[in-house]
């Protein structure tokens, strides 16, 4: 299902039972506390590297209860400018940075929700279809084609992708966004407005905060609802 973010969005809130086998947390809510769905999250950075705004997604997924993982692909690195970082991984090369978010992912669970902002969602799509267990796929600004990483989509993987639907540097993947959309059963595609490539990332300029808002109300909702 793909959906045209326009002016306003709810967030999606899933209360679950606390007599559950589930793992829980709490959430501390207006007129007090709510049981939410746990999720374990490995997020991947995008090509400027482990930005400050990149790790204050991740707090922002924390502070609603969920458990989030940030590998540094970069060794350390990080680019002011997105063509410097691209060049960097090119340098590396992009099968190495593969196989550092194949590494990130050893000795945690399998059932982990694999999340990525642009260069980061080539490791979290490898990973959700190849690494056995896996919850739910989260895609920001970019996105393959199934075949990219041995075939199908695994059978009962929820997944989400993001995208602004002028952005210049997600175009090229927006009809792989669609065909995975078409193909798996409840994916969503959310296009928000805008040119601006990652703008959930408050701590770059093309940050835009009014579809940073929207972006982390349906990431927080689809978290909730992972079973």
């Amino acid at each position: 299902m793909a959906t045209n973010v326009s002016a306003s969005s709810r967030a999606m809130l899933r209360i679950a039972s606390a007599t559950s086998r589930r793992t829980f947390s709490r959430r501390v809510m207006g007129h007090g506390l709510q049981w939410i769905n746990m999720a374990e999250v490995l997020l991947f950075h995008h090509a400027h590297g482990l930005t400050p705004g990149v790790l204050a997604f991740a707090d922002e997924l924390r502070a609603a209860g969920h458990v989030v993982h940030t590998p540094d692909l970069y060794d350390g690195k990080t680019f002011t400018d997105l063509d410097q970082g691209v060049g960097y991984a090119k340098e590396v090369g992009f099968s190495r940075i593969g196989e550092r978010g194949r590494l990130a992912a050893d000795g945690l669970p399998s059932e982990l929700v694999y999340a990525g902002f642009s260069l980061g969602a080539m490791p979290a799509q490898e990973l959700a279809q190849t690494r056995p267990g896996c919850k739910a796929a989260l895609l920001f600004s970019a996105a393959f084609p199934a075949s990219e990483f041995g075939g199908s989509w695994p059978p009962g993987v929820p997944l989400q992708i993001h995208m602004m639907e002028d952005d210049e540097w997600s175009a090229e993947d927006l009809p792989a966004a669609r065909e995975l959309v078409a193909t798996i059963e409840g994916a969503e595609l959310f296009l928000y407005p805008g040119d601006r490539h990652l703008f959930a990332d408050n701590s770059l300029p093309d940050y835009d905060e009014g579809a940073a808002t929207l972006l982390k109300q349906h990431v927080l909702g689809f978290l909730d609802s992972i079973d």
